[in-house]
């Protein structure tokens, strides 16, 4: 597996993994009717943010997208969102997608990286960012309306530089 950054012509293979987990409104609260269209323009980072592709040959395994969390006296602080392909979940894509963001940020000059809207209940990435270095600074309590388990928390976490 490598990762490399994400040309358009991925989207083909992005979109499906985009469009499942929104869908499934476990893991990220984006409105689970987005179109491709909507999704794109949302997902495709535009310079100076980055977004980027796990691929195992030709195959798109998961796919992450960085960049400033806010503008002006917030610019100095990074974020990323991940999300890995439901057949290629538990074999470390995810780690990988994380630790290419934490370089990358690094390497632009950014003092931290912050996470806003982390679903409590997904253990997986929870557990990930944690093992990376990151810390729970704070939760909503019942701010992520989950299909299963009702209202649940969304963590915001950060690792300072």
């Amino acid at each position: 597996m490598r990762i490399r950054e994400f040309v358009a012509e991925d989207w083909s293979q992005v979109w499906p993994i985009v469009e499942e987990v929104i869908r499934a409104r476990e893991t990220f609260p984006y409105d689970p009717a987005m179109t491709t269209e909507q999704a794109y323009g949302m997902w495709a980072e535009a310079p100076p943010g980055r977004t980027v592709v796990a691929v195992d040959g030709e195959r798109v395994l998961g796919t992450a997208k960085m960049g400033t969390n806010r503008p002006g006296p917030g610019a100095h602080v990074s974020t990323a969102s991940f999300m890995v392909a439901a057949d290629a979940r538990g074999r470390g894509v995810g780690t990988a997608l994380c630790r290419d963001a934490l370089t990358w940020a690094r390497l632009q000059g950014y003092a931290g990286m912050q996470f806003n809207a982390v679903v409590e209940s997904n253990m997986s990435a929870v557990e990930l960012y944690l093992r990376e270095g990151f810390a729970v600074v704070g939760t909503v309590p019942g701010a992520f309306r989950h299909p299963t388990l009702g209202r649940v928390g969304l963590h915001v976490m950060y690792q300072e530089f």
